[in-house]
């Protein structure tokens, strides 16, 4: 289900035509947007006080445009507590902005329905830069901040501010201050604010306000101490005037009206129902439970008619009910007022609340809200219909990938209600394996089966079809949780046990039977039978009219390709994902979950291929588009992704912090794990002579040399196989490289056979075999020119260009070689030599490798040198890191080779 977008919380109130004039704030105000420049002269207007002193009606003054005073256009946004969910916030914050500049905003609510909150910056770097480009100064205003209490928001609101282009202005109402950076701001001069000892009515308003506004006759002595009584709090004044009206002695109410705000609220509200007709107070009671009022709403609830006169008549009547668009269709209640009716309803009423809600309820239900409607049902602890109602909404939230909001309310539900209703359990079971929960999942399955075999009297279900359906489905959940624990035999069994289920038309649950089977054969290494059963899988999908589920399988179909050595069909199929995402995209307006992930895995290829610029670029749509647009295991993926070209650029400290970041975002899911994050780490370890960390990884997974090879443990024995070469044991390296390599091609994993043959020619060259080593390396060129592979050569530094030099001396793939060495730095003839490496050496380094040549020992050089002993072993540390080597012995020799000195 895609939760709509809420029309009214994005309009600005209208002025009360009979409010107040305050020109001594409205100057204040105007002070944050008065600039001679092209922009505003500060960046934060804060309306901070407590309930009740008219922050938002003065914000709605003030920027309300006017024939004399156009001013800029204005965003609004009205926040409620379900806001502090951050994907809501930005989706609500991204249609705000919208109202302003149709561009601003597109694309960013489709990708926050991804099941995991997004990760802030690249998301509100896209934004940012979107907003950049605004025309027009225009203002941002976030009213009711005070009901946000949520970190995230917080910090999402701060990188917002902090990186507000100059024609945007953000203003902020709020009953106490946000955690955001005010004083910096303040100490800038970059703050206007407004707090409650600025918002207090004057006594000259106080009297406009009693007398003009609210129709009271009362003298200056009465006005100036209700005023001193109430602290010129608005709220309170207006209150008291409410109660005021028809009373023949005033002054001695004013005299008694005293207390604190709290009290003297719940006072005030009291005498103001009370003294309304028993209609009026009724109505208002009964509709307390409502956020936003609209006429056939309040009818539905209140079980009379004429909800959209008496809405008009409170209006009129100033009983704090607040107008949301400019045809008076819907309203809300001032929201301290709405607070106070809801207090007095649960006193009074506390038996009856429970029908209003399911009345709402029903309202919403009918009218296609079913969000709204699954609320009330809840407050109503009317179990049976929030249980039908959320048992409805799962397939199409699941469709949209939205399983964290469906478990929300699901999780409301008393157990015994979710035990009697087998389609809601399986539904549950599969929200929480969407989510890695597996145990949980498995739980919820296993009482799905009790309530099938042993209740079916007594079972509930709210759509018999999902009945029918639901062994399947079951099958196919339990094909999942057996292939995330590593049992790919078991999860064939219940993925043919689905399919065998199903009709032929049935394409959702065939195409989730059909998925899982093609993992299971990703991870028993049938890449061909996998990439079918996938595209089969994306087919039924596509039949079912779920694009988006189509495009899911894309990362995993392109991924065996590349396991395959196949990087142009990789290509094909993210490019054939990429026109199908754009499409539907501009179909919904926004971005559609899996976005993220295609531009994610062109930007892999690309840099596999040496095509930098174009890697760069996907990955720059991948951030911008960020978590919110990928699928569920996106934060990990991309995570992993950084880290891998972090080690290829060298930047070994950052890839070891994005492997632990990966590591924490890892989500239990049936795709198979090629790249295991201990083993990657353990690569970086290599790469920066830690063998020591190394070892203790080899040693802690038991991986020996006589192993038995599988798809799975390939990528760890690879590793394996260069911790040996980085220890010089090349001789022992050779023999499993060799069965690694028999075992890849036997299984049609070209793009193994590939990084193998290198790893054999490498360990070969180190040997001084020559002859052995151009014979691996001319092999592994002619399977990767095709394909244009060019970074599984360069990572590998100086060692590989050593060895893509003799390749070159023996005329073997000239033309790719030369490519190669180019991809490298190797130097043209003619050309000033430049050190081929990845990570060159930088001018001290130099300085130490040309005194490492001399006779001189480590004091000798350092003090040659004028540096410590220990920075000296840094630096030479470094060295050998570059050239990978791992004595001075060996760095000598490999700087002659590569022709360093």
């Amino acid at each position: 289900m895609s939760a709509p977008i809420l029309a009214t919380k994005l309009f600005m109130p209208t002025p009360r035509p009979n409010a107040v004039h305050r020109p001594r704030l409205l100057a204040q105000l105007r002070q944050g947007l008065d600039d001679p420049g092209p922009g505003f002269a500060r960046k934060l207007t804060l309306i901070s006080a407590p309930a009740g002193f008219g922050k938002t009606t003065l914000a709605a003054a003030w920027l309300a445009p006017t024939p004399d005073q156009p001013g800029p256009p204005v965003a609004w946004l009205s926040l409620e507590p379900a806001d502090n969910d951050l994907a809501r916030f930005l989706a609500y914050l991204a249609a705000a902005l919208g109202t302003v500049a149709g561009h601003v905003g597109e694309g960013l609510a489709a990708v926050l329905r991804g099941p995991h909150p997004p990760p802030m910056e690249p998301l509100l770097t896209a934004l940012v830069n979107r907003l950049a480009d605004l025309p027009n100064p225009a203002v941002l205003v976030l009213d009711d901040y005070h009901a946000i209490h949520s970190r995230a928001v917080d910090e999402a609101v701060t990188f917002l501010l902090e990186h507000l282009p100059p024609t945007l202005h953000l203003v902020i109402v709020t009953r106490e201050d946000p955690p955001l950076p005010l004083s910096r701001l303040r100490a800038r001069g970059q703050l206007t604010e407004l707090r409650a000892r600025d918002l207090r009515f004057t006594p000259d308003e106080a009297a406009v306000f009693l007398n003009q506004a609210m129709g009271l006759a009362l003298s200056a002595e009465a006005v100036a101490a209700l005023e001193a009584r109430t602290e010129g709090w608005i709220a309170g004044l207006q209150l008291a005037a409410l109660s005021l009206q028809g009373r023949a002695d005033p002054s001695g109410f004013i005299q008694t009206f005293t207390g604190s705000h709290r009290f003297v609220l719940d006072y005030l509200v009291e005498e103001v129902l009370q003294r309304q007709p028993e209609s009026i107070r009724t109505f208002l009671l009964q509709t307390a439970i409502l956020d936003r009022l609209c006429g056939p709403l309040c009818d539905a609830v209140t079980g009379q008619e004429g909800g959209q006169e008496m809405l008009e008549t409170l209006e009129r009547g100033n009983l704090f009910v607040v107008p949301l668009d400019d045809e008076r269709r819907w309203y809300r209640y001032h929201h301290l007022f709405a607070e106070m009716l809801l207090v007095r309803a649960q006193g009074e009423w506390p038996d009856r609340l429970p029908c209003l809600h399911r009345r709402a309820s029903g309202w919403y239900a009918q009218h296609d809200l079913p969000a709204q409607a699954i609320r009330h049902a809840l407050a109503a602890q009317d179990w049976p219909r929030a249980a039908g109602l959320i048992e409805l909404a799962w397939p199409a939230m699941d469709g949209q990938f939205q399983a964290d909001a469906w478990i929300a309310w699901a999780g409301k539900l008393p157990e015994e209600v979710i035990r009697a209703r087998p389609v809601l359990s399986v539904a549950y079971a599969w929200a929480l394996l969407n989510g890695g929960e597996l145990e949980g999942g498995l739980a919820r399955l296993d009482e799905a089966e009790r309530c099938l075999e042993s209740a079916v009297a007594q079972m509930v279900i709210a759509d018999p079809e999902q009945l029918a359906t639901l062994p399947a489905s079951m099958a196919a959940a339990r094909a999942y949780i057996a292939q995330a624990l590593g049992d790919t035999p078991g999860s064939v069994v219940h993925a043919r046990q689905a399919l065998d289920l199903l009709p032929e038309d049935d394409y959702l649950t065939r195409g989730q039977a059909g998925a899982l089977r093609g993992l299971a054969e990703w991870a028993m290494g049938d890449l061909d039978a996998a990439h079918d059963s996938l595209a089969n899988a994306m087919h039924c999908f596509a039949q079912m009219g779920n694009e988006i589920f189509a495009l899911s399988g894309t990362y995993g179909m392109a991924d065996i390709r590349v396991a395959q050595g196949r990087l142009r069909e990789a290509t094909a199929i993210y490019q054939r994902a990429t026109r199908l995402a754009q499409r539907l995209g501009e179909e919904l307006g926004e971005a559609v979950p899996g976005t993220a992930d295609i531009h994610l895995g062109l930007s892999q290829i690309y840099r596999e291929q040496g095509k930098l610029d174009a890697a760069r670029q996907e990955m720059e749509r991948c951030e911008a588009l960020g978590e919110p647009a990928g699928l569920g295991d996106f934060p990990f993926r991309v995570r992993r992704a950084r880290a891998e070209a972090m080690l290829d650029q060298g930047d070994h400290a950052s890839a070891l912090l994005l492997l632990d970041d990966a590591e924490r975002h890892y989500l239990r899911s049936p795709v198979p794990m090629v790249k295991p994050i201990p083993a990657m780490r353990a690569r970086v370890w290599l790469a920066q002579g830690r063998l020591a960390e190394a070892l203790a990884w080899a040693r802690e997974r038991g991986l020996s040399l006589d192993d038995e090879i599988s798809f799975l443990s390939e990528f760890e024995h690879l590793t394996l196989a260069y911790l040996l070469m980085a220890q010089d044991k090349h001789g022992a390296a050779l023999p499993l490289l060799d069965r690694l390599g028999r075992a890849a091609e036997a299984g049609g994993r070209t793009g193994s056979v590939i990084e193998i043959g290198i790893a054999q020619a490498l360990a070969h060259h180190a040997q001084n075999d020559i002859p052995g080593s151009l014979s691996a390396l001319e092999r592994t060129l002619t399977l990767a020119e095709p394909e244009g592979y060019v970074q599984v050569f360069v990572r590998h530094g100086a060692a590989m260009a050593a060895l893509l030099a003799e390749a070159a001396k023996a005329g073997i793939s000239s033309n790719y070689v030369r490519r190669l060495r180019a991809a490298m730095g190797a130097p043209t003839a003619g050309a000033p030599v430049d050190p081929p490496l990845l990570d060159p050496l930088s001018d001290r380094e130099f300085d130490v490798l040309k005194l490492l040549v001399t006779e001189m020992n480590g004091p000798e050089i350092a003090r040659e040198l004028v540096v410590s002993l220990n920075t000296l072993r840094t630096h030479t540390k470094n060295i050998y890191g570059k050239l990978g080597v791992n004595s001075r012995r060996a760095a000598i020799n490999r700087a002659q080779d590569l022709g360093l000195i």
